[in-house]
């Protein structure tokens, strides 16, 4: 059984924003997915730990510490086969949902 068995939709936006902008805040991938800072925080350390994307520190200015994400190719990879399994899963709750309003 794997640890990243319990990725949700949320999971699934952050990977999407850091494959786009990796150098998007905390605060800015928040704001972007109208999640808490506490939560995407949460969720960027699971992420890492499942080796789905790295964290890179770099120095912009002497005065400003930032981080950048990056995507894994293990991230990439995985990134596809759970939207893939949660399109499944949500069809097969539509298709459900759409049978019992049939009856």
């Amino acid at each position: 059984m794997h640890k990243y068995q319990n990725i949700t939709e949320d999971h699934i936006d952050l990977l999407n924003i850091i494959e786009k902008d990796g150098n998007a805040s905390q605060r800015e991938i928040a704001i972007n997915t109208g999640l808490s800072i506490g939560k995407v925080n949460y969720i960027i350390k699971a992420l890492v730990d499942v080796g789905f994307i790295k964290i890179n520190n770099f120095n912009n200015s002497d005065k400003k510490l930032e981080y950048a994400y990056i995507l894994t190719p293990k991230g990439m990879q995985e990134k596809v086969n759970i939207t893939k399994k949660f399109i499944i899963k949500k069809q097969e709750e539509y298709d459900k949902l759409k049978s019992y309003i049939s009856e």
